[in-house]
C-alpha cells in the first residue's frame, strides 16, 4: 500500500482549546477506523423524556433563596435558561413532609390536619422560576416524608390510604391553584416502601378530582420488586406510566423492560462536582440508555445550595452556598448536561443504532423525526467517571478512530454542528462546551479522531449558546457577627435567612398575643413526630453560621410555650446535621419551663456538664447568652451571669444552633452571632 500521505477533510482532530481544523491521515490509520451506522429505516428507539435536577431529599437549595441579585437570578439561569447553561428539561422537587431527608427539613404544605398553606418552603418559587425561563419543563413532586398526623401515631403512610392520598394530591391542587403550576408526575415514597393499594387509589383519585394528566412514577428506589409486581398485578401495571429507579448503574432488569413502561433513572449522580463528577454525569447521561433504556436521567441534586458541612456536600450541579457573598460556581456537570439538553427535548426519540465504541466509550442519537439529529460521544475513562454509587466495575478507554455513516433520513445531510468538551487531568486547563466549527459531511459520513476523557455534540441544532456572566464576588465566610430581629412583616419565604432547620420546621411568625417587642418572631411548629425518612432527632433544631467556629458568642430572646415539660436552647460548636442530626455534639444551653437548666454536650442532653435552677417558665420572654472560649464556656440568663466557666469535654468547632427539648412550639426573637 501507496504509504504517502493524504488530505482527508471527513477527518479532524481537537488539540486542547484549537478549533476544529483539517488534519493529515495516512491511509494506513485511515483503515483502522471502526466504523458505526446511524440509521432509521427499520425505526426508531424509545422516546426521550428529559434530562433533570432534583431539588429536596432535602433542603438541597435552602440557602439559593437567600442569594441577592442579580446572583440569584443568574444561577437560575445556568439551571433553567434554554440555550444558555444546563438548560434543564425538567425539575423534579420534594414534596415537604417537616422531617429531615438528607441535609435538611422541608415544611409540609399541612402540618396539621386542620392546616393548609401551600406558600411554605422554596420550591414552590423555584418551579414558578423554572417554568418563567423554560414554560415547557416537566415538574415532578415525590414525597420523602410526612407530617405525623399522616401515620396516625406510627412512622408509616399506608395505614390510612386515603388519608396520604389526599394530603399528596392537595398538593398538586394547589400547586395549580395557587402558583398556576402544573405537575405532570408525582411519585410515591422516596427510597422507601410501595402499597399497591395506595398507587391504585392515587390514579382514582386523580381522575376523580381531573388530573387524569398526572402521571405516576414507581417506586423510586430499586427496579425490583415494583417490576414484579407490576407484571404479577396488571391493575397495578395499567396505574403506573414510570418505572423510576435510583443509582442504576447503567442497567435495569429484564422484568422492568417486560412492563413496556418508560424506566427511569429517577435520581442519580450524587457525586461531588469536580471534574471527576462531571466525567461520572457525562458517562451515565449516554449509557443509561445505551445499557438501560432509561430515557430520563435526574441528577441529585440540582444546586449544591446548602451548608457545605452538611451530608454530601457540593453533590449538585453546580454549586450556590454563599448567599452572604454573592460567590457561586458553575461547575463542569453544568455544560456536560448542556451537550444534551441543548439540542434534544422530550418527545425526541432514540435512533435503535446507538452503542459503545470498540476501544471504550458510548454514543447516542436522537432525533425529532422532522429531520433533526444529534449525536452525543462521551470517552470517559473509568478512574475520571466514577460516581459515589454503586460501584463500577473495571473498563478499558483509549484513543480512537471512528467513522460513523449516515442512513435512513439523515443520509443527505451534509453539515453537523460541532460542540466539544476535553477533561483534562494532567494539566488541569480543561475545555468546557466549546462550539467548533461545522463539520461537513462526505457522501453522509464523517470520521472523528477521539482521544479519551472527551465530550462531543453534532447536531442539526443551530441554537445552542455557552450561556456567561460577569464573574460573581469572590467567595467570603460568613459573617463573624450575625444578627436577624425577625422583624418581616411580609416575607417573600417562612424561613428566616441562613438557618438551615436539621429537625423541626422555624418559621416567620407574627405573635398577636404580644404588645410589645415581640410582635414579629421566629417559631418552631412541628409538634409530632413525622412519618420520618431517617432518624430524625427528639429534639428539634436548626443549625447557622460557619462550621469552622471554634470561640463565639450566641444570644437569643426565648419563649417556651408549653407548661412544665417545655423546653429551648441555644448552641455553639454544633457538629453534625443531617442524617446523624440525632447523634450530633455541641455546646448546648438549655433552659425549661419547670425552673431548671443544663448545659450539655450532645443535642441528646445525656452528657451533662453542669444543671441547676433558672427559675425560666413557659409564656414569659427570657434572654439566653452562651459564651465559648477555649475549653470553657459561661452561661448568662436576662442578663445575669447563671452558670460560670464550665470546663468543656470537646468539640472544638461547629455551628451556631437554636432548638426545642421535643416537638414543641417555641419561639425565638432578637438572634445575635459573634465569632472570634
Amino acid at each position: 500500500m501507496n504509504m504517502a500521505v493524504k488530505q482527508n477533510i471527513s477527518v479532524f482532530k481537537f488539540h486542547g482549546i484549537v478549533s476544529i481544523f483539517v488534519i493529515f491521515c495516512s491511509y494506513v490509520f485511515a483503515c483502522r477506523a471502526q466504523s458505526y451506522i446511524l440509521d432509521d429505516e427499520k425505526g426508531l428507539g424509545r422516546e426521550f423524556d428529559g434530562i433533570g435536577g432534583l431539588s429536596g431529599g432535602g433542603a438541597t437549595s435552602r440557602l439559593l433563596v437567600n442569594y441577592p441579585e442579580p446572583y440569584r437570578s443568574q444561577v437560575l439561569d445556568y439551571l433553567f435558561k434554554p440555550n444558555f447553561g444546563a438548560s434543564l428539561h425538567i425539575l423534579k422537587v420534594e414534596i415537604g413532609g417537616d422531617a429531615q431527608t438528607t441535609d435538611g427539613t422541608e415544611p409540609s404544605h399541612m402540618h396539621y390536619e386542620d392546616d393548609e398553606n401551600y406558600f411554605r418552603g422554596y420550591e414552590w418559587w423555584l418551579m414558578r422560576e423554572a417554568k418563567k425561563r423554560n414554560p415547557n419543563i416537566t415538574l415532578i413532586g415525590l414525597p420523602w416524608a410526612f407530617p405525623g398526623w399522616i401515620g396516625r401515631g406510627k412512622n408509616w403512610p399506608y395505614d390510612y390510604p386515603d388519608i396520604t392520598v389526599y394530603y399528596v394530591v392537595s398538593w398538586i391542587i394547589g400547586a395549580k391553584q395557587y402558583h398556576d403550576l402544573d405537575i405532570d408526575y408525582v411519585g410515591i415514597w422516596n427510597e422507601r416502601n410501595f402499597d399497591s393499594k395506595y398507587i391504585k387509589l392515587l390514579r382514582y383519585t386523580l381522575d376523580k378530582h381531573g388530573l387524569e394528566r398526572v402521571k405516576i412514577i414507581a417506586s423510586d428506589n430499586l427496579w425490583e420488586p415494583i417490576s414484579l409486581f407490576m407484571m404479577l398485578d396488571t391493575e397495578l401495571r395499567d396505574v403506573v406510566d414510570v418505572i423510576g429507579a435510583h443509582y442504576p448503574g447503567t442497567y435495569t432488569v429484564a422484568d422492568a423492560v417486560k412492563t413496556g413502561k418508560k424506566l427511569w433513572s429517577s435520581e442519580d449522580y450524587s457525586t461531588f462536582n469536580d471534574d471527576i463528577g462531571g466525567g461520572c454525569w457525562a458517562r451515565i447521561l449516554n449509557q443509561n440508555y445505551v445499557n438501560g433504556l432509561m430515557t430520563s436521567t435526574i441528577s441529585w441534586n440540582l444546586v449544591a445550595s446548602y451548608y457545605e458541612d452538611l451530608p454530601f456536600g457540593k453533590d449538585g450541579l453546580m454549586t450556590a452556598q454563599e448567599p452572604w457573598s454573592g460567590n457561586y460556581l458553575v461547575e463542569s456537570p453544568i455544560w456536560i448536561t448542556a451537550h444534551t439538553t441543548q439540542f434534544t427535548q422530550p418527545g425526541w426519540s432514540y435512533l435503535q443504532t446507538v452503542g459503545h465504541f470498540k476501544h471504550g466509550g458510548s454514543y447516542v442519537a436522537l432525533t425529532d423525526g422532522l429531520g433533526n439529529l444529534t449525536i452525543v460521544i462521551e470517552t470517559m475513562t473509568h478512574d475520571h467517571s466514577v460516581c459515589i454509587r454503586p460501584p463500577l466495575p473495571g473498563f478499558n478507554v483509549s484513543a480512537q478512530n471512528a467513522t460513523f455513516s449516515l442512513k435512513g433520513s439523515f443520509s443527505t445531510l451534509t453539515v453537523l454542528q460541532v460542540w466539544y468538551s476535553r477533561f483534562d487531568f494532567k494539566t488541569r486547563k480543561p475545555t468546557y462546551f466549546k462550539q467548533l466549527s461545522p463539520i461537513k459531511l462526505s457522501d453522509g459520513s464523517f470520521t472523528l479522531n477521539l482521544n479519551v476523557d472527551e465530550v462531543y455534540t453534532l447536531t442539526t441544532i443551530t441554537t445552542g449558546k455557552k450561556g456567561s456572566y460577569p464573574k460573581p464576588p469572590d467567595s467570603k465566610p460568613f459573617p463573624k457577627k450575625y444578627l436577624d430581629d425577625f422583624n418581616v412583616r411580609n416575607p417573600s419565604f417562612t424561613e428566616a435567612p441562613y438557618f438551615a432547620d436539621q429537625t423541626g420546621v422555624f418559621e416567620y411568625f407574627i405573635n398577636m398575643s404580644d404588645p410589645g417587642d415581640h410582635v414579629f418572631t421566629l417559631r418552631q411548629v412541628v409538634t409530632q413526630r413525622p412519618v420520618t425518612w431517617v432518624a430524625d432527632a427528639d429534639q428539634t433544631i436548626s443549625v447557622i453560621g460557619d462550621h469552622s467556629w471554634q470561640n463565639m458568642t450566641v444570644s437569643c430572646d426565648i419563649y417556651i410555650e408549653t407548661a412544665n415539660k417545655g423546653g429551648v436552647f441555644v448552641a455553639g460548636r454544633v457538629t453534625k446535621g443531617g442524617g446523624e442530626v440525632r447523634n450530633t455534639k455541641g455546646i448546648f444551653f438549655w433552659v425549661f419551663a419547670d425552673g431548671t437548666y443544663k448545659v450539655t454536650n450532645d443535642l441528646r442532653g445525656e452528657i451533662v456538664l453542669t444543671e441547676g435552677l433558672s427559675g425560666t417558665r413557659a409564656g414569659v420572654w427570657h434572654t439566653l447568652t452562651l459564651r465559648i472560649e477555649g475549653t470553657f464556656a459561661s452561661g448568662m440568663l436576662n442578663g445575669y451571669p447563671l452558670w460560670m466557666n464550665v470546663m468543656l469535654l470537646g468539640p472544638s468547632n461547629g455551628w451556631a444552633a437554636i432548638g426545642t427539648r421535643a416537638f414543641e412550639p417555641a419561639q425565638y426573637d432578637n438572634f445575635y452571632v459573634e465569632a472570634n
